[in-house]
């Protein structure tokens, strides 16, 4: 049976206020917060942005969604949690003041703010799934004892997954650091020697210490490599680079963290997607990170496959050709979307309703 999955065009020449009123016209048209139950406890999953990103999903559009999740009288909070590498989202008190430095405030949401601290074990849940590739998944408690999840994402390329959309935000977004690590830890990248300079540059980025210069090339020690992938996006000449087996099963495993997430909430779960800005890496990304499709618009749906699926879609089709299989040609993005819905997360097949 088809998804549905919701869209609505914007162009990037829009004021907020436009597309603020398309946004909220997709939601009452879409219905799809129907299913969030008054008096529920309703989690908001975003991405604040890394420091020198500003591709991140603007708070004035996020206040939308914030005020109708608000209208179905729910409890709501506004979240996010903390990165695997280094900066200044690899903790709660940084992370929260990263995002209110890039405008998600109270005042401004209408709802709370909470970045929950995985260093201490009380505000982490251990799910038990037993699949495949992960057997207990690490996922911030706030989450997984929300009765409702609406993740409000930033559709764009990935270096390690071809896409970032739904299943990755709340995949990676959702988890613990150590659930990040799970999902990362068998992705270590490799030196091309012909074309590495030495620079440095990505040294320099690791988080975790792992490269050393040797006789003028990088050197990756395998055991310390934590696979946030840093170093392939900071490298100038592409020398860095994951083979597609192990970006494969990377993305693997965050369908499987998608399925622990969405665990006991499959049927009050909402998924909106912007597809503008469309950027070559993840807003995690806090580097040069170059747009390279134009913007199509937001879409909507209670399927994370799904929207993923018709997001690519009409990307791929406003483009003319597969822009993130050119820019990352080593990735493949239907891996995640194929898994998931071996998993049940969601379907492949939708039906695009245009608003």
């Amino acid at each position: 049976m088809k998804s549905k999955v919701y869209f609505i065009a914007t162009h990037p020449s829009e004021a907020v206020e436009s597309i603020n009123g398309k946004l909220d016209r997709l939601l009452t048209a879409s219905k799809v917060l129907d299913c969030i139950g008054p008096k529920s406890r309703a989690a908001i999953k975003v991405h604040f942005g890394e420091e020198g990103n500003a591709n991140f999903v603007r708070p004035e559009h996020v206040r939308v969604v914030c005020d109708a999740v608000l209208r179905k009288g729910a409890a709501a909070f506004l979240s996010d949690a903390n990165t695997l590498y280094r900066g200044r989202r690899m903790n709660s008190p940084d992370h929260l003041m990263l995002a209110q430095e890039h405008g998600f405030t109270k005042e401004s949401t209408g709802i709370e703010i909470i970045i929950p601290d995985d260093t201490k074990k009380e505000e982490t849940s251990d799910i038990p799934i037993d699949q495949k590739l992960i057997k207990t998944a690490k996922i911030a408690r706030l989450f997984a004892d929300a009765d409702a999840l609406i993740a409000v994402s930033h559709f764009k390329g990935h270096m390690l997954s071809g896409f970032g959309g739904a299943v990755k935000n709340i995949a990676m977004g959702c988890a613990t650091r150590e659930g990040k690590l799970a999902q990362h830890c068998d992705i270590s990248p490799a030196a091309n020697e012909g074309q590495c300079t030495g620079c440095g540059e990505c040294l320099k980025i690791c988080p975790a210490n792992a490269i050393q210069i040797e006789n003028g090339k990088s050197r990756i020690n395998k055991s310390l490599c934590v696979g946030c992938a840093s170093c392939i996006g900071v490298c100038p000449t592409s020398a860095m680079f994951v083979d597609m087996e192990a970006g494969g099963m990377m993305q693997e495993k965050m369908a499987e963290y998608a399925f622990a997430v969405l665990r006991g909430k499959e049927s009050k779960s909402v998924f909106i997607n912007f597809a503008v800005k469309i950027s070559k890496e993840c807003d995690c990304w806090g580097l040069e990170n170059p747009m390279i499709a134009p913007d199509v618009g937001i879409l909507a749906s209670n399927d994370p496959v799904a929207i993923d699926k018709a997001s690519s879609d009409l990307v791929v089709k406003a483009c003319g050709n597969d822009i993130f299989k050119s820019t990352h040609p080593r990735e493949d993005g239907l891996i995640q979307l194929r898994y998931a819905e071996k998993l049940g997360v969601g379907v492949l097949d939708y039906q695009l309703v245009e608003i």
